[in-house]
């Protein structure tokens, strides 16, 4: 049986790398591919030599090609790409990060009106709250419900989200594209995989909001159904960079039980609202603590969250216990949602996933932001 080269080309087609969500021909990642006396030959250029996933990769472009009709022996060579595979490669990513066909859009898809994509502040009005442990269960939840999820570690100055999800990799570097690395179903990306973790991060505003833009604007991120942001705590420069770059993002604000933090978590929605941004709720953590008496202690007292939801006019999501298993998956690298996905935090992680989908985005949209 004659062997069609547009048989081929469909059976290539059809493999999708995991990493980029995209199609290897289209990628320009399998070249070569052709049948000669029922032998089916191919090339599998990866971007770097150790690819994620690069031995899987190649197993299904094998069994993509032994499908094809009339073949009988199958052999796929892998190799590393060049500069220009690399520039091409490159172009294809940039034209599906922004959605424009020369890849010079002002912006990523992403972040442009009508994107699905739902980017979700996470902010606290000061440190300690464990807005970080928050951020990371809440993305591992969204996840494990099946959405496209990934998360920023925008907190500069404290960044700790690779430590808390024990980050296998670090991001891939190709030319001026970043791709973020992965973790527990998650894209990751944070100023921590660029600098030492006992290097202090000394940076004037300027230098942050390049950050920020890059993180954004020179990330293949995809088009997540979540991206979730670390925000720092307080108002700083960070956050009126997060502001201007991500003028559809939605905030979710986490305080303790206790009235002090209260106050100060209201200063942090305060300035959300007064940069446009949308607040949509409040998450209370460290509501209490249950002992193995199975009776509820409430360490850090009570309402404060209930109050803040009050005062700002939106709902209380949800109450987050204080278990050693929280405190210990944050250190190990693994979630709670992750370690302990039947115990009481996994369970009120997941509750709020689902309040966050049945929310809905926000439907007010702001086409630019100009702070003065």
């Amino acid at each position: 049986m004659a062997v069609d080269s547009s048989m081929v080309e469909r059976a290539v087609h059809a493999v999708v790398d995991d990493e980029l969500g995209l199609p290897v021909d289209e990628l320009g990642m399998v070249s070569d591919a052709e049948v000669r006396r029922h032998r089916a030959t191919a090339t599998l250029a990866l971007p770097v030599a150790d690819w994620p996933g690069k031995d899987e990769l190649r197993a299904r472009v094998e069994v993509a090609l032994s499908g094809v009709g009339g073949v009988r022996d199958v052999s796929v060579a892998v190799a590393v790409m060049g500069e220009q595979e690399l520039a091409g490669l490159r172009g294809v990513l940039r034209r599906h990060m922004t959605g424009d066909d020369q890849g010079a859009a002002p912006k990523p898809a992403f972040l442009q009106a009508g994107s699905r994509t739902r980017v979700i502040g996470v902010s606290s009005g000061k440190g300690g709250v464990g807005k970080s442990s928050v951020t990371v269960n809440l993305a591992v939840a969204l996840a494990q419900r099946g959405h496209k999820v990934g998360v920023l570690d925008a907190d500069v100055y404290g960044f700790s989200v690779p430590k808390m999800l024990a980050v296998p990799r670090q991001p891939i570097v190709l030319g001026d594209l970043v791709l973020p690395a992965s973790a527990h179903g998650l894209r990751v990306l944070s100023i921590g995989f660029f600098v030492e973790e006992d290097t202090p991060v000394i940076w004037r505003g300027p230098m942050l909001h390049k950050a920020i833009e890059q993180f954004l604007g020179d990330a293949y991120w995809g088009e997540p159904d979540f991206l979730l942001v670390d925000m720092p705590p307080g108002t700083g420069d960070v956050t009126l960079s997060l502001a201007q770059v991500m003028t559809r993002a939605e905030v979710l604000v986490v305080t303790t039980p206790q009235p002090a933090a209260q106050r100060v978590a209201q200063r942090s929605a305060y300035a959300a609202r007064k940069l446009k941004l949308s607040v949509r709720g409040v998450i209370e953590n460290m509501s209490w603590f249950t002992g193995n008496d199975g009776v509820r202690y409430e360490l850090f007292g009570r309402g404060g969250g209930e109050a803040l939801a009050q005062d700002l006019g939106v709902p209380l999501m949800g109450q987050v216990p204080l278990m050693p298993a929280l405190r210990e998956g944050g250190d190990s690298g693994t979630p709670v949602v992750v370690s302990d996905p039947q115990g009481e935090p996994a369970s009120a992680f997941h509750a709020l996933a689902v309040t966050l989908e049945s929310m809905g985005p926000a439907r007010v949209y702001r086409r630019e932001l100009t702070v003065r």
